[in-house]
């Protein structure tokens, strides 16, 4: 999802007190994240910062040369380069079905699922709200975080 830039300050202020209330009764914190830009990233860093350890599923093979933007790719890279591990899915390229293929892999890995989300469809299908949609159905615990100031890019 593309995030305006003040939304990411907000969710870099609201996950560090969210990752804490998910993990009090937990022996540690692993995040597992697409490193997509925006929140999957914003999310990757605050697990880092919380001293977590970060698991990254990439949609497909040439994920990071995707990335056209400088500073989106340097991002990219110093997370994979934190991360404990680090799974490309067999797809060649980006498509929907490679998207949904790495959703559906961290949902089956995970013990609760964090969405940024403003409970907003998006145009093209798949995304966060399937990815919302098969973690509930699937009986996974979904906590949805949207700051109120928060606005889409």
């Amino acid at each position: 999802m593309d995030l305006a830039e003040a939304t990411e300050k907000l969710l870099r202020d609201a996950l560090p007190t969210l990752l804490r209330e998910l993990t009090a009764d937990a022996d540690g914190l692993t995040g597992l994240s697409c490193l997509a830009p925006g929140a999957d990233s914003v999310f990757a860093e605050a697990v880092l910062d919380a001293g977590g350890t970060l698991a990254v599923v990439l949609p497909f093979h040439d994920y990071r040369n995707s990335l056209t933007d400088p500073a989106v790719r340097d991002r990219f890279d110093r997370l994979v380069a934190a991360a404990s591990e680090v799974t490309a899915l067999p797809y060649p390229e980006a498509s929907l079905g490679a998207f949904e293929a790495a959703n559906s892999a961290l949902l089956k890995r995970a013990d609760a699922l964090v969405a940024v989300w403003d409970g907003q469809p998006p145009a093209k299908g798949g995304g966060t709200a399937a990815t919302v949609a098969e973690a509930r159905a699937s009986g996974l615990p979904v906590q949805v975080l949207w700051p109120a100031e928060a606005r889409r890019g």
